[in-house]
């Protein structure tokens, strides 16, 4: 499945992103994978509890990209498109990472990072900005309680690889 992603900066034109998915050698090597347990690999990916993962972002296409992208790598996804429905996700689920807009109305990403890191249960999970700002917001990121920081538009492998590092 190839997802797309318009975003449209004021005094920049649209910026079309096109993002294809990913199979990982094991999923190319059916042989290699059943020869590690009577289980085939497919049957322990299933049967592996998921990592949990939270996506916010209050643009519904970008929320629905990067749900995509982390379901296809293997992870459960919640969305939510504001930081209050965030914090009220965060309060009934456990999260394992958290990926989130900074640029939101109302409650922006650094105040969520802030309140998250205030919770008991989310002092130390692995929270990864993503933004359209410039990179120099990147120091504030990092002093919200944010772990790491994306600008967009994202590469998907990117973002893969930062969150799997960030877990391991």
């Amino acid at each position: 499945m190839i997802v797309s992603s318009t975003t449209v900066q004021p005094g920049d034109g649209p910026v079309r992103s096109l993002f294809f998915p990913i199979r990982h050698a094991s999923a190319q090597n059916p042989q290699a994978s059943s020869k590690q347990s009577p289980l085939g690999a497919d049957e322990q990916a299933r049967s592996a509890p998921k990592p949990r993962a939270l996506v916010v972002d209050d643009a519904p296409d970008v929320t629905e990209m990067l749900a995509i992208l982390l379901q296809y790598a293997g992870y459960e996804v919640v969305t939510a498109f504001s930081a209050p429905q965030a914090l009220a996700a965060a309060r009934d689920n456990q999260f394992d990472v958290m990926v989130s807009d900074i640029g939101m109305p109302g409650m922006n990403g650094y105040e969520l990072a802030e309140t998250l890191r205030r919770m008991p249960d989310y002092e130390t999970v692995p929270m990864v900005a993503v933004t359209g700002f410039s990179i120099y917001d990147r120091e504030r990121a990092l002093q919200s309680g944010f772990d790491a920081f994306l600008t967009k538009p994202i590469n998907p492998q990117d973002l893969i690889n930062l969150v799997e590092r960030l877990l391991s």
